[in-house]
């Protein structure tokens, strides 16, 4: 069988990563005002933290079509591909997830697997990364499904977000009442629930404490983790600071396997310019082939 990965634009997948690893990207839509950018299409992200800084009406995004996927699966099918695992943004956050799921009947020219990140950015892109791989072993996409939900629950992220009123404005802020009266005076330590809600860990008075307050979860982590971790050390439009924290950690933490990413468009638009993240999971470059998971191919 011949498994395709398809994931959308919040995963931050660079173009060369897009085309190393064969893993189709559908674009989000980011509107400013009423003009559309195909994210990573029609915009960058450093266009687009520019754009921010002047634009005087915030931007807002809008959901990947049933006919872009659609076409997607069309595209595939077309190529020669049997089935795809299709990974996307945490449905914590978005309705996308659940309205895929609802369309798929629809879809009868490939066999399509939907898969829930929970998560966004590095941490859904690692996930489409890792879907390729075990594409590529000759997994069957139901042994991929199994290893992404096995793979999903060591991924852990943690935001410290300069501007806390993008989340409130967007609306994907879980706990956000708790907060709202002391937005200008706090850089909040965020996380995804269980569930791929965002949730508001605790308040901190400065970017340097809030980096401190991430730092001793990932060493907490380090010491108990059973296998090899991955770092990603990511920013939104604020590449001296992730200069930064990377070197900080790089320095803290040399046997780590360590990455650097920017938060895209899409992201951006919920988080706003400033917001840092770090986030790791068990290596998905390391992650175990189990030869009895992988597909037995009979000659004719």
């Amino acid at each position: 069988m011949k498994t395709a990965v398809v994931t959308d634009s919040a995963s931050c997948l660079t173009a060369k990563e897009s085309e190393q690893y064969k893993i189709k990207v559908v674009p989000i839509t980011v509107i400013f005002e009423r003009q559309t950018y195909l994210e990573n299409v029609d915009i960058t992200a450093a266009e687009f933290y520019e754009k921010m800084k002047t634009e005087t009406t915030l931007p807002s995004t809008t959901q990947i079509t049933p006919a872009q996927m659609q076409e997607t699966y069309d595209q595939l099918a077309a190529e020669g591909y049997d089935a795809v695992i299709s990974i996307h943004l945490s449905s914590g956050i978005t309705s996308f997830y659940q309205n895929l799921v609802n369309y798929l009947p629809d879809v009868t020219n490939i066999k399509v697997y939907p898969f829930d990140s929970r998560l966004a950015a590095a941490a859904e892109g690692g996930m489409a990364k890792l879907a390729a791989r075990l594409a590529d072993a000759g997994y069957s996409p139901e042994n991929i499904i199994h290893e992404l939900e096995k793979f999903r629950e060591t991924t852990r992220a943690y935001l410290a977000v300069d501007d806390l009123s993008h989340l409130v404005r967007t609306g994907r802020l879980s706990n956000a009442s708790r907060f709202v009266g002391s937005l200008l005076s706090i850089k909040p330590v965020l996380t995804f629930t269980e569930g791929g809600k965002i949730l508001a860990l605790q308040k901190e008075r400065t970017m340097k404490k809030a980096y401190r307050s991430i730092k001793d979860k990932f060493a907490d982590a380090q010491t108990k983790a059973q296998a090899p971790l991955r770092l990603t050390v990511i920013h939104a439009g604020a590449p001296l600071m992730e200069e930064r924290w990377y070197h900080d950690m790089q320095q803290s933490f040399p046997e780590v396997t360590m990455e650097q990413s920017e938060l895209g468009p899409v992201i951006g638009v919920h988080v706003g310019s400033g917001t840092m993240a770090l986030l790791w999971c068990y290596d998905w470059k390391q992650w175990p082939i189990d030869p009895n998971k992988v597909e037995k191919q009979t000659s004719l």
